[in-house]
């Protein structure tokens, strides 16, 4: 029951939270929330201690009847594909709590809908029937919705109605899908292992993962279906943006290799080279969207456009070197995201602002932000793909497994890449070097920025490492993965 704990631990959390008798003050609830998710977080850990990376089929598999008679049955499972991802929803969950620190407004509800998107997240990876996956992919839309439009920024009503309503479309696209799956399968039953038969006609194929892929488009996302991620980025909560491009949007990613290449694989081979072709234009629109940003945030936001768009490129690809790149690019992204969006937190909490056009001078040893500095050009330096860090192996492995099938795009998608290191060398420039002044003409008396404590960067000092130690040690992630993604790629033909 490991697996089934990675789900009752925060959602049993949250009732508790809201059942929780008197007034408890929002330090207490924080400090509930906290040790939750670490043993949340311990949990997914010791995963690792009966998982074997060797077997690249389902492992501790978990299941019992539920409402059978439609088809939805709860079944959990877990291999190198996912769980990589359900021990970064620990530790990304686990950090967004510990940065939750000024939360005053209903702090109640606020925690009780971390812990919820936190067991939903668990949920939507190791599901193992079509239905059961999306509910928990359905169950944690109404609490990001929530976190943004009551704890966001002034627009933040704007941007958490758009956020709903496009993010429930994409709901709508994978339940049609499913749905369609099963009515022309001629089944009831929704678990994987049955419907990966593919006794289907390719345009069926076609028509349902072209359903499947507007809906993890969505959710990535990929151009053109990416406007509501800078709206929903500039308003949320510094937490929120961390779950946000940390682990939400690796749902859309893990849709798009578990069910669109793992259930249509001769369409998924048919359609590659345009989506090779759609990942190139979403690279490319992301890179050059975050140049002509002032704002830090947009900046970051229009990044994750872009970087999520290497995955599309490797899984267009499907070679093993590809899929394993993109399932290092999905963990390396989430892990220097949440680097990136922490330190723009801490920006603006003591400048009142993330205007690129007014910031300066913020590595000042005397009176600026000098650790925010130095973490930030790390963070910068592996999105951009600096060799030693977890961003420059993720990108490697997929240019290296997508050429060959793929040249244009992944020559293109490498132009993209080159254009990560232009825009945040324009933000790391202009925020961080030259005189300290938070105002136009302010040079005479720059101000005095109040220090950042420690424990104040405890969690972007830890994801630092972990993308470090990533970049340095790629063989933790690629032994635990290697027989699931080869997997995949066989499915897919990929090898040849």
């Amino acid at each position: 029951m490991l697996l089934s704990l990675l789900l009752l631990i925060p959602l049993l959390g949250a009732l508790v939270l809201i059942l929780w008798p008197g007034a408890p003050t929002s330090a207490r609830l924080r400090e509930v929330t906290i040790v939750l998710l670490a043993v949340q977080c311990v949990a997914s850990f010791a995963l690792l201690l009966p998982f074997d990376p060797a077997d690249a089929g389902l492992q501790l598999v978990e299941q019992a009847r539920w409402v059978h008679a439609i088809g939805l049955d709860y079944a959990l499972a877990v291999d190198g594909l996912s769980l990589p991802l359900v021990l970064m929803n620990g530790v990304l969950c686990l950090v967004a709590a510990i940065a939750s620190r000024s939360i005053d407004n209903r702090p109640r509800i606020y925690f009780a809908l971390l812990l919820v998107i936190s067991g939903a997240v668990n949920g939507a990876f190791l599901a193992q029937n079509l239905l059961l996956f999306f509910l928990f992919y359905e169950l944690e839309l109404i609490p990001l919705w929530l976190l943004i439009a009551v704890w966001g920024g002034a627009n933040r009503a704007y941007a958490a109605t758009k956020f709903l309503i496009v993010t429930a479309v994409s709901g709508v696209m994978i339940l049609a899908a499913f749905l369609g799956l099963a009515f022309v399968s001629g089944t009831m039953d929704f678990s994987l292992q049955p419907i990966m038969a593919g006794e289907l006609g390719m345009t069926a194929q076609l028509v349902l993962m072209g359903a499947l892929l507007i809906g993890f488009g969505i959710k990535i996302p990929l151009f053109p279906f990416h406007t509501w991620l800078p709206d929903a980025h500039t308003e949320a909560s510094t937490p929120v943006s961390v779950l946000l491009a940390g682990v939400l949007l690796k749902l859309g990613t893990y849709g798009l290799l578990r069910f669109c290449l793992g259930l249509f694989p001769e369409a998924w081979q048919l359609a590659s080279p345009w989506l090779a072709a759609w990942a190139a234009i979403s690279v490319l629109y992301g890179s050059l969207a975050a140049i002509a940003q002032t704002d830090m945030k947009r900046m970051v936001a229009y990044s994750s456009v872009g970087h999520m768009g290497y995955v599309l490129l490797a899984a267009a690809a499907a070679t093993p070197l590809g899929l394993m790149g993109a399932l290092f690019q999905m963990i390396s992204h989430g892990l220097i995201s949440g680097v990136l969006f922490l330190l723009v937190g801490v920006v603006y909490a003591r400048t009142g602002t993330r205007d690129l056009n007014v910031l300066r001078g913020l590595l000042n040893p005397q009176r600026g932000l000098p650790l925010t500095g130095s973490l930030m050009i790390i963070g910068v330096m592996a999105s951009a793909g600096i060799p030693g860090m977890a961003g420059f192996i993720s990108e490697f492995l997929i240019f290296r497994g997508s050429l060959q099938p793929f040249p244009i795009a992944t020559l293109l998608s490498m132009v993209g890449s080159g254009l990560t290191a232009v825009y945040f060398l324009l933000l790391v420039n202009r925020a961080f070097f030259g005189r300290l002044a938070i105002a136009p003409g302010e040079v005479v008396n720059p101000r005095i920025l109040d220090r950042v404590a420690l424990r104040e960067q405890v969690p972007a000092i830890v994801l630092s490492l972990g993308v470090l130690v990533l970049g340095l040690a790629p063989e933790l992630l690629s032994n635990l993965s290697e027989a699931a993604t080869t997997g995949l790629s066989q499915i897919s033909g990929g090898l040849s």
